[in-house]
């Protein structure tokens, strides 16, 4: 039976825990069949590394790589170098590149299926001076990643939301590197409340619009995109979106708030998933993924269901701060030694936030090794001066 722990309760006070210490789940998974799901994955800092929130990152490839390797034992995709992976905030275009490398050719090894976030961070925030300066950066990542033999995520630019006079650059600039990509991409529409620099992305500030145009740039280059990923964390419009797809099309959802909703589908359609959930719930995803292959909704929603506090609280305001929890939840899970992160972002979020994170993670059956857990949760409670943790 694990140990009791001291916690703060976010009143000045604190309480006393002690963990269920049960864990719900299997120790792999096969591949689904009904849905594509992809975890977009977080990267392990190197903490042994000299460096500073402005230096180049520094990872620690063994474990980073081995992460990856647990998601494709539970039968998940790998979304590479996405948000998830600090892109924007630590993980800078030099070591994207080598993590990109290094995953293409590990998934390759093991036969795992991955996806690599492309967009225009090699350019220094305020620097593109035209729609040519931001196209030329698109393209250079596209062309890296493929040349790794990689897929595309074509991920949003700040740069092109920065200068974008309207619809019409977001049109021509799209257009231009969908056309010269080798294989079909996904889309991602990132959400000013995951980026508030991508505020009135699409050329609008309003949503009706802002998603017609994005839809009307998906369907002139519908050969070359396999499917949106929508994180915006809004429901209703990714079901009203994902109705409007041309056929065959995907949506993979980015609600981290309700993505048994989404995944489970209305009947007559259903999301697929690229989730930084699933970096913290690749057990549970793989468990409910499959029960929802043998017909089993109702044992897919119950698996799912306990989970959704867990992302709910990691993904609650500010929202762009999630990493944290995600990186907090794998050191717990003893996939990395240290609750250090790219940037110095464990600072993100407060011993308050982590604490109910703890709590909500063993409730949930996602705690792999409760007397592990409690043993990394002690260090974390006594720097925040939690008496007697």
């Amino acid at each position: 039976m694990p140990e009791k722990l001291r916690l703060p309760d976010g009143d000045g006070g604190v309480y006393d825990y002690t963990p269920a210490g049960k864990f719900l789940y299997a120790d792999g998974g096969a591949p689904p069949r009904s849905r594509l799901p992809y975890a977009a994955v977080h990267v392990v800092a190197d903490a042994l590394a000299d460096t500073s929130p402005i230096a180049p990152a520094a990872i620690d490839w063994e474990r980073t790589l081995a992460f990856r390797r647990h998601i494709w034992s539970y039968g998940l995709g790998v979304a590479e170098a996405m948000d998830t992976a600090q892109r924007g905030m630590g993980l800078d275009w030099e070591a994207s590149k080598e993590l990109i490398r290094r995953s293409v050719a590990e998934a390759k090894a093991v036969g795992g299926r991955i996806v690599c976030g492309a967009q225009t961070d090699q350019l220094a925030r305020g620097s593109a001076r035209d729609l040519s300066d931001v196209e030329a950066a698109y393209e250079e990542q596209c062309e890296f990643v493929e040349a790794q033999g990689g897929q595309v995520v074509l991920m949003a630019s700040r740069e092109l939301a920065r200068i974008a006079r309207g619809p019409e650059d977001y049109e021509r600039v799209y257009d231009r590197v969908l056309s010269q990509l080798k294989q079909p991409a996904l889309i991602h529409w990132l959400g000013e409340v995951f980026d508030p620099a991508l505020a009135g992305y699409w050329g609008h500030a309003d949503l009706d619009p802002a998603m017609a145009v994005c839809l009307d740039i998906i369907t002139a280059h519908k050969e070359k995109v396999e499917g949106l990923k929508l994180s915006l964390l809004d429901q209703r419009r990714e079901i009203a979106m994902r109705a409007r797809l041309p056929e065959g099309m995907r949506m993979f959802t980015g609600d981290d708030f309700d993505y048994p909703t989404t995944i489970g589908g209305d009947g007559d359609r259903h999301s697929d998933a690229l989730l930084g959930a699933f970096d913290m719930i690749a057990p549970a995803a793989s468990a409910a993924l499959l029960a929802l292959d043998a017909g089993d909704a109702k044992r897919f929603n119950a698996i799912l269901e306990p989970t959704v506090p867990v992302s709910r609280h990691v993904f609650g305001a500010p929202t762009f701060y999630y990493k944290t929890g995600v990186v907090f939840m794998a050191y717990l899970n003893g996939h990395q030694d240290h609750f250090r992160m790219v940037g110095g972002l464990e600072s993100g979020r407060s011993a308050v936030h982590l604490a109910k994170l703890f709590v909500l993670a063993d409730k949930a059956g996602l705690l792999r090794d409760a007397e592990l857990a409690v043993d990394r949760m002690r260090p974390v409670m006594d720097l925040a001066g939690v008496s007697g943790a």
